[in-house]
């Protein structure tokens, strides 16, 4: 890694436009410089000071850091407040109540507003119908529903009766959520008949049915399904109920149940280095803290803006920047139920343009289908809609090449916004490290800078501190509020993954190789630590290499894995998807030659791919990450073993398997 870096190869450089400077919650580097000094100067200060000023607290707390156990570190713990009070009482008392917070759009177009009151409401209905189903404090609930009001009702509604939830994402198969509903161990799920994407309607309550019935699931004694379609579906007597019947006649009153702030809120499901997926449990006062702060100072959020994050409830973004962030500042959201190509590639911009969006926040992946899309048929390209209500864009999930950046830019942006590049993970909770509108001078491709009382730093293999320009690991030196507290009943899972004892075992150790700019000290991620190659002793991040394919005018998309090579120790195999149809033959081994070659210019020869073959799409799950693993056994020309469930495009795999 420390060949290359991208960040010194990047010479564009693009100042906060002057005008949202002048207005921004964080104004100029010197008002961020400020900040991180007081959080080095008194660590625990600077947070107690932030909890204060922006949780409302039931009872105060008087500890802010409790490190007795590291590392399972507690914040603000003998504190009492609740997360729905915060996120809807608090707005009322404000003054809010006729004000929108979600402006829900349905995948067919149907628009449906939901005022402050309306959504406090809802949530205290369906509150009391899980408290008259015995659901309570400590209580854990599965969520398995489509992006709907319903969706955000639900996980509002846990957290204030208490109930610890956990969302599970609505593409996944009846294996996966078994394997979470008794690892959580559910007492209730809540789903809906169908969902709807892309026009097609998909069922949801009968894969709810085949996961309870493969068994071990006898603790969950009701199932909630959200009446979405009017599709058939089966209603076992006794367990279901719809969710209208079970809120009508509740009281529009719920008292919410005050817990401590390290209560946990929710377990959220993320895939690790095992074929066990890891439940990430996160707290309640430190998780909504760095959810409003990040709401605040990464999209600088204003009253009037309409704040659209695309993700789906199922991951950790839809939770931090859908469900709690934007309710908890009185902030007016777009939730979507749809997918980006549906009706047409131009659904995005639609909205946008429909409900003047201000902030928009989406993923890599989704940009660089879009730009395929745009290329390939003018009348849906950006430049078509009116997107000059927007102020502020946002990049999600994976780190995005400089090209999508730059198109991003100014297609979407005018070259008037500007675009924030988030760096975090289902672990961290908020953001980590991300430009500051209107303070962070910005470099497509980078992530910039950490927030203030973020200790990022970058580590060689023994935990010393690199300087600047080698690349390494990025590690966390500090506890932050918004941390994983631990791995849902695996304290020691959660040490090893996490804090290994080779660092310290008190550093958090995020998985993520970085760089660090000479000049700037601007951050750069590389990918996974898993994913740097060793050619020929040098040492390269797949991001790179993947940036450097983009930016041929004929990729739309890379992903690039190692392949073992008995000359070399390892070899470069990428995956790549043109603008245009899939090549072959002759052809097809034209364009990689040329496609070499480019790398080499853009890189150097030792970064120039051994074998390139072509895909019209690349193997990823339903929210659009790429699944490097399966290319990995691809690439070896072994056999796929693993389960290829949560694939959106199973039929991808055979196109891959053909080496040129």
């Amino acid at each position: 890694m420390s060949d290359l870096d991208p960040v010194k190869a990047e010479s564009r450089i693009f100042p906060p436009p002057a005008a949202f400077a002048a207005d921004a919650t964080i104004s100029g580097m010197d008002a961020y410089y400020a900040l991180c000094a007081e959080a080095e100067q008194d660590y625990e200060g600077f947070w107690a000071r932030l909890a204060r000023e922006n949780l409302h607290w039931y009872k105060p707390f008087s500890t802010t850091l409790d490190e007795t156990q590291a590392p399972l570190y507690k914040w603000f713990e003998d504190g009492l407040l609740n997360v729905s009070y915060n996120c809807l009482d608090v707005n009322l008392q404000k003054g809010l109540g006729d004000k929108v917070a979600l402006v829900f759009e349905a995948d067919g177009g149907e628009v449906t507003k939901v005022s402050y009151t309306e959504l406090h409401q809802k949530v205290c209905q369906f509150a009391n119908g899980l408290k008259s189903l015995g659901v309570g404090k400590g209580d854990r609930v599965v969520i398995y529903m489509p992006m709907s009001v319903e969706g955000v009702v639900a996980m509002q509604a846990c957290a204030r009766i208490g109930a610890t939830h956990s969302v599970v994402f609505g593409g996944f198969s009846a294996k996966s959520l078994q394997e979470r509903i008794v690892d959580v161990g559910a007492v209730m799920v809540i789903t809906a008949d169908q969902q709807v994407r892309g026009g097609k309607h998909l069922p949801l309550k009968a894969i709810v049915d085949e996961a309870l019935a493969l068994g071990d699931c006898q603790k969950v004694r009701n199932v909630v399904v959200y009446q979405r379609t009017g599709g058939e579906v089966t209603m076992a007597g006794g367990r279901d109920r719809w969710m209208h019947d079970l809120v009508a006649g509740q009281s529009a009153v719920c008292e919410p149940e005050w817990v401590s702030a390290e209560h946990p809120l929710f377990i959220l499901y993320t895939s690790g280095s095992t074929g066990k997926p890891k439940g990430v449990q996160h707290s309640s006062g430190g998780y909504l803290l760095w959810a409003m702060l990040t709401m605040k100072w990464t999209f600088d959020i204003k009253p009037n803006d309409v704040f659209w994050c695309t993700a789906d409830i199922g991951w950790v973004t839809g939770h931090t920047y859908i469900t709690y962030g934007p309710l908890a500042v009185g902030a007016t959201e777009i939730v979507f139920e749809g997918i980006p190509t549906y009706p047409n590639a131009g659904r995005f911009w639609d909205m946008i343009q429909k409900h003047k969006a201000t902030i928009f926040y989406t993923a890599p992946t989704a940009i660089r289908s879009l730009i395929k899309a745009a290329d390939g048929d003018a009348t849906i390209h950006p430049n078509k809609y009116d997107l000059s209500s927007l102020r502020l864009l946002g990049s999600v999930g994976e780190p995005i090449n400089p090209e999508a950046w730059m198109w991003y830019y100014k297609n979407i942006g005018g070259e008037k916004c500007p675009v924030v590049d988030t760096f975090w993970q289902t672990e961290t909770g908020g953001h980590m490290m991300t430009p500051l509108p209107g303070a962070t001078p910005l470099v497509p491709g980078s992530c910039t800078l950490a927030l203030p009382g973020i200790m990022a730093a970058i580590v060689d293999e023994t935990g010393h501190d690199l300087p600047n320009g080698q690349g390494g690991i990025l590690v966390v030196k500090r506890p932050w509020p918004s941390m994983i507290r631990t791995i849902w009943g695996d304290d020691e899972r959660f040490k090893k993954s996490y804090f290994p004892e080779e660092f310290g075992g008190k550093v958090y150790l995020a998985g993520d190789g970085a760089i660090r700019n000479k000049d700037t000290g601007y951050f750069t991620i590389t990918g996974r630590i898993d994913d740097v190659l060793n050619v020929s002793g040098h040492r390269m991040g797949t991001m790179e290499i993947e940036s450097a394919l983009v930016a041929h005018p004929m990729v739309a998309e890379a992903a690039v894995v190692g392949k073992p090579d008995e000359t070399t120790g390892e070899s470069i195999c990428a995956f790549v998807v043109l603008k245009r149809s899939r090549p072959t033959g002759d052809e097809a081994k034209q364009i990689a030659t040329e496609l070499r070659n480019w790398v080499a210019k853009e890189i150097g020869p030792i970064a120039k791919p051994k074998e390139i073959r072509f895909g019209d799409n690349l193997p990823k799950t339903r929210s659009g990450k790429i699944m490097r693993r399966l290319l990995r056994v691809l690439a070896k020309g072994e056999e796929i073993t693993q389960d290829i469930s949560t694939l959106e495009n199973p039929a991808i795999l055979e196109q891959l398997k053909q080496a040129l």
